[in-house]
């Protein structure tokens, strides 16, 4: 029965051209100049502070990046803040650690090498903290959701009004960029929201390409080295390719052609 209310729906659909509110229709996504897209892409290191910046005012209350140390602050290739600066960065929060001598654990300031602190326990706090929803950690978002870079840039922009004859549950908002429309996270940035530490205008779509530049980073740390790395390679195989063709034409000039 159930089977064949669920046909019974779908021919109604087909009939009638009408579809749920939430199957959204694919759009476009926003376009940005990223730098470090081309060959010879390199990421923007005041861009990288800057979106760490927006990622610690803004994200990290409620999304973790588990996999990120403090130390990686510095490390060349990234945001490339002094290690006293990071040494400062990492004294702000607070871990648990141990058990000490007595078989008891204790909390102490957060080393280089300890990981970002995460904002919640564990997932079920998360969870309640967020009406239900759990925030996904960022430290490979870039890399995980189809579309890259382009798609959260284009969610963290894509807040509107909902079409007319949509209906949202309460605390969910419309996103004309989010898979399905649907999004439980309210609208994160707006104009002024922060005050960068270098001057720069913290405007909506400045902040929205800092922090998507510091996710990019974060999922792909090495991506200036891999650059290099390519770049050398196909180097490599233009002047292997050269010296193969003069080789074969000098070897092929020795046989005389039969008449």
């Amino acid at each position: 029965m159930k089977n064949f209310l669920k046909i019974s729906y779908l021919i109604v659909l087909l009939l009638t051209g009408t579809y749920p509110a939430n199957s959204a229709e694919k759009v476009e996504l926003l376009k940005t100049d990223w730098s470090f897209k081309s060959l010879f892409g390199k990421f923007d290191r005041g861009s990288l502070q800057r979106g760490y910046q927006v990622y610690t005012e803004i994200c990290a209350s409620c999304h973790s990046m588990k996999y990120v140390s403090y130390r990686n602050l510095a490390e060349p290739g990234g945001p490339e803040f002094t290690e006293e600066q990071v040494q400062a960065i990492a004294g702000n929060f607070e871990v648990t650690d141990g058990p000490n001598g007595d078989g008891e654990m204790f909390i102490r300031p957060a080393k280089l090498s300890d990981k970002f602190v995460m904002p919640f326990e564990n997932v079920k706090a998360a969870q309640a903290a967020n009406g239900g929803a759990y925030p996904p950690d960022m430290s490979v978002l870039a890399k995980a959701r189809s579309g890259g870079v382009d798609y959260i840039y284009s969610v963290l922009l894509g807040y509107e009004d909902p079409p007319s004859g949509v209906i949202l549950d309460d605390g969910v908002y419309y996103n004309k960029y989010m898979y399905g429309n649907n999004i439980k996270m309210a609208k994160p940035l707006s104009d002024d929201l922060i005050k960068y530490s270098d001057g720069t205008v913290a405007s909506e779509e400045q902040m929205a390409k800092d922090v998507t530049t510091f996710l990019m980073w974060a999922a792909e740390p090495h991506l200036e080295a891999r650059h290099k790395m390519g770049f050398k390679a196909i180097l490599y195989l233009i002047i292997l390719t050269i010296l193969v063709y003069y080789s074969m034409k000098k070897i092929w000039s020795r046989i005389e052609p039969e008449v």
